[in-house]
């Protein structure tokens, strides 16, 4: 699992659009950088919905707020356009920037043990460096509390 202190792992993606984003695009910003299981569940839903709803708020602290899942990028687009999310989704479909920052972990529901995306979030700063960790949020509180310790 990372630590704060640490570098960020570098990850280039494609978005909703196809364009391909890279962490580097954001040298001299700071990323809120979170992770969520899956597109258009009750959850990650109003997980989108809470950092929609404070993104103007992100934007005057020079942070940009980007979201992480494996769906593809049709779903992703289906998903921003139903929810009015002006944030960046990044499809990653292959795992590499699930499995670089540590969120692909064993999960059990009713019993039942299964690899997933553990939903989880992290704060980089100007310079590419971790400086929130925070693996295992809720939903409804995880875009409050990030934007409160920015």
């Amino acid at each position: 699992m990372l630590e704060a202190g640490q570098k960020a792992p570098e990850f280039s993606l494609p978005d909703k659009d196809g364009n391909i984003v890279s962490l580097a695009d954001f040298k001299g910003q700071k990323v809120v950088l979170y992770f969520y299981p899956r597109d258009s569940t009750a959850g990650c839903t109003r997980q989108a919905v809470a950092f929609a709803g404070l993104y103007d708020e992100f934007v005057k602290k020079n942070a940009v707020v980007i979201g992480i899942s494996k769906d593809s990028q049709a779903s992703h687009q289906k998903f921003a356009e139903k929810n009015g999310l002006p944030f960046i989704l990044l499809s990653d479909t292959e795992l590499e920037a699930i499995q670089a920052y540590g969120v692909w972990q064993e999960k059990k529901l009713y019993g039942k043990v299964s690899m997933g995306v553990v939903r989880s979030s992290f704060v980089i700063d100007e310079e590419g460096v971790l400086e929130q960790v925070r693996y295992k949020v809720k939903p409804d509180t995880n875009a409050k509390e990030i934007l409160d310790s920015l």
